[in-house]
């Protein structure tokens, strides 16, 4: 009994950590495809917010990073 309590709070550990780590890379990727965007490296930035959306769909960082899609293809449309 002891052993499944033990592989169950083993799993929860694993579980939680890599949840973690996602949001983490998230957020990471979020600010370099933001640094990106500042330089004019448009192509990238695009990529890189494509990579969070499809990565990470319920995180915080796709919300923002497909509002910046929508934005850029915004921009890029009208001029």
């Amino acid at each position: 009994m002891k052993a499944s309590y033990m592989i169950l709070a083993v799993l929860f550990l694993f579980i939680s950590t890599g949840c973690t780590s996602g949001k983490k890379q998230a957020a990471e990727l979020l600010e370099t495809a933001r640094f990106e965007e500042k330089q004019r490296n448009l192509a990238h930035a695009t990529q890189l917010y494509d990579e969070i959306v499809s990565k990470y769909p319920s995180s915080s960082a796709a919300q923002l990073a497909a509002a910046r899609q929508a934005e850029l293809k915004r921009q890029t449309q009208t001029h």
